[in-house]
């Protein structure tokens, strides 16, 4: 079988780094690996190019500067080396087999065999190779017809697989999520359920990142239920309340912080603590907190004057997120969540046309008074949905008011 129609395969970068590998180790010493040859095989975007080579490390990097490109010692004791070639980005790896793993790092000897390779790898679909004339290469038999077929089947045993990285367990879900197709493989699920407490041996910034590029992709609820099946949803996010909630999301919003909103209930405290376990960033932390504070206020059913009046109190994007959750949970509404969305997401909060300096024009003594009055002032002014006009006598009427 052979790459056809590969843009990047063709590419003077990528012909400059594999010219540069292929002139000190000879030819067939490198060839493209993983992602990009999958990717090709079934017609999905390419984004990174990866490059797996019998050259040692030290032996990378000297071809790679030979050849006048630049090379970045990105993981060399572990065999990685990144050549940089018309500014664009290569991963190169030297073969590899592992030695010893512990569940979170592995311990790696290098080899030129591309059999010892392709055996330490995850999936049979990520264990496939490609010359630079496009020629592919399947050492396991199996990848070419899985990534065919959207099989995602781990290499040899799957328990032995997950315990040299547990990571693998959530790998599984997020690859089923991209490139799946019909039922997760079953001796698969039986591997993640059995190990699933493993997990607890990774970082959490490992685990939200999986969890939040399984949530990106294009329907993950198969995923996200067999993962529940499978406890592995709970051991990573016992808050998480999937259902048709969730399933409204996937239909409504490709956005994974939106998708990952409508998993837990509304409570602010709740999904701050959430993100700080996981290590979100802080703009996910402040997104979901964001919302579901402002979710109370949030319907399909407001006036126009009412999501001016949200949007002026919780910001363009917290009220766009909670209606994206009121949306979710009636999906059938999009002519309504629509028009609320491109309202509240459209309009400017206007800023406070009075202050302290009007105020004491009318003779106010600065003070807490000052403050009390320029609120009842921001009250009303909302109440009325942000007039531009007649601001000295609304605060005439507050300095005094009707008797009786």
């Amino acid at each position: 079988m052979r790459l056809d129609d590969q843009p990047w395969l063709t590419d003077s970068a990528t012909r400059a780094v594999m010219a540069a590998l292929e002139a000190a180790g000879g030819p067939g010493c490198a060839r493209f690996v993983g992602g990009c040859v999958r990717n090709a095989l079934i017609g999905a975007p390419v984004a990174d190019i990866d490059i797996a080579t019998t050259l040692k490390p030290e032996a990378t990097d000297r071809a790679i500067r030979t050849a006048g490109l630049k090379s970045v010692p990105t993981g060399i004791a572990h065999g990685t080396v990144t050549a940089v070639s018309e500014r664009q980005p290569f991963e190169i790896t030297t073969l590899r087999r592992d030695v010893s793993t512990d569940g979170r790092n592995a311990t790696v000897a290098f080899t030129d065999d591309w059999a010892e390779d392709a055996a330490r790898r995850d999936f049979r679909l990520n264990a496939l190779y490609a010359d630079g004339e496009g020629r592919v290469f399947d050492p396991t038999g199996e990848g070419v017809a899985d990534a065919a077929a959207g099989r995602i089947v781990f290499v040899g045993d799957p328990e032995t697989r997950i315990r040299e990285d547990y990571l693998r367990i959530l790998r599984f879900f997020r690859f089923f999520a991209w490139y799946g197709r019909g039922e997760p493989d079953r001796a698969a699920l039986a591997a993640c359920r059995a190990l699933a407490s493993g997990m607890t041996r990774l970082s959490a910034e490992r685990v939200s990142k999986e969890l939040m590029t399984l949530l990106a992709a294009p329907d993950p609820r198969v995923a996200m239920a067999a993962m529940a099946e499978a406890g592995v949803l709970a051991q990573i996010l016992p808050e998480a309340e999937r259902g048709p909630l969730f399933d409204g999301a996937v239909k409504t919003s490709v956005d994974p912080v939106i998708r990952l909103m409508t998993l837990m209930p509304i409570d602010e405290r709740l999904v701050r603590d959430v993100s700080i376990r996981l290590r979100f960033p802080n703009s996910t932390r402040d997104r979901l907190a964001d919302a579901a504070r402002a979710a109370p206020v949030a319907s399909l059913t407001m006036r126009d004057p009412e999501v001016r009046a949200a949007v002026y109190r919780h910001g363009q994007r917290a009220v766009a997120d909670a209606l994206h959750r009121r949306w979710a949970e009636t999906p059938g509404e999009a002519d309504a969540a629509q028009r609320l969305l491109a309202l509240a997401e459209g309009w400017r909060r206007p800023s406070m046309p009075v202050g302290g300096r009007e105020l004491a024009r009318l003779g106010v003594e600065p003070g807490p008074e000052t403050g009390r009055l320029l609120k009842a002032f921001e009250e009303r002014w909302i109440a009325e949905d942000f007039p531009s006009e007649g601001h000295a006598e609304r605060l005439a009427a507050l300095l005094n008011p009707p008797r009786g």
